[in-house]
């Protein structure tokens, strides 16, 4: 459009009248506005779903950790993972990151997904342009301290240890004894695990925990692993400190 206005102006100027000249400011003037419009309908097209993505759920699937969703995005069908929670199907849902995992294998539905979406964020309502950025923090689940009182296992370090010396400890394998307080099983082929011991470091009194090993809520544990500072699995899943490939010791 853009060259076909150039054009024109080119061979108006040509005629070089009076004329001439009123013609080619009009168009001008006609040019302008058109951009303008044009613009403000891209700008307001975009604000509509640029800041997440809004799906409409077609099925519904509980199972004991998650709610499996089978949604359509603007014609594109696909399955999502949340945290157990009740969706009706038809429902209009907000999202802005997810986490993609291919071929993942539901052990509670006996059944494998080529590719599903794990999200943390869901919301009935269009999700604000800071949610959509993923701030780091606010990606993950809210975590509340209990009223736990573990002794340390010999050999071992507390959660206040870890993190007031983070970096003494980082890439360092180390034995922590805590209560399970949550725990997701088969994400990224590994169980997530928080543990408490009812010790903190300032604001610090939670750590996750990654393995293959199974364990249930309430349990108090033995988990021995390496301490990685400053992970990163994207989609809002950032840890400062993180246990990764833990064994269970008991």
């Amino acid at each position: 459009m853009v060259l076909y206005i150039f054009i024109i102006l080119t061979e108006q100027k040509k005629q070089n009248s009076k004329g001439a000249e009123m013609r080619i400011n009009l168009i001008v003037v006609l040019f302008i506005s058109v951009m303008f419009f044009a613009c403000k309908d891209e700008v307001e097209t975009n604000q509509d779903g640029a800041n997440g993505h809004k799906i409409e759920v077609e099925e519904v699937i509980h199972a004991n950790a998650y709610t499996y969703l089978r949604v359509t995005e603007n014609d594109e069908e696909y399955w999502m993972a949340i945290t157990k929670q009740n969706i009706e199907e038809g429902a209009i849902l907000y999202y802005a990151d997810a986490l993609e995992m291919k071929n993942f294998e539901s052990k509670d539905l006996a059944r494998t997904f080529e590719t599903i979406y794990f999200v943390q964020n869901i919301s009935t309502k269009p999700i604000a342009a800071n949610a959509a950025a993923g701030e780091e923090m606010g990606q993950k689940p809210t975590l509340v301290k209990q009223d736990i009182s573990v002794e340390p296992v010999s050999g071992g370090i507390t959660i206040s240890e870890l993190y007031s010396n983070r970096e003494k400890y980082g890439n360092k394998v180390v034995k922590i004894k805590g209560q399970v307080t949550k725990y997701n099983a088969g994400i990224m082929d590994r169980n997530w695990i928080h543990l408490q011991d009812g010790t903190s470091s300032g604001e610090y009194f939670d750590l996750t925990v990654t393995t293959t090993d199974e364990v249930k809520v309430g349990d108090v544990v033995v988990f021995e692993g390496e301490i990685t500072l400053n992970k990163d699995f994207g989609a809002g899943y950032s840890y400062e400190v993180i246990m990764e490939e833990s064994k269970l010791i008991k």
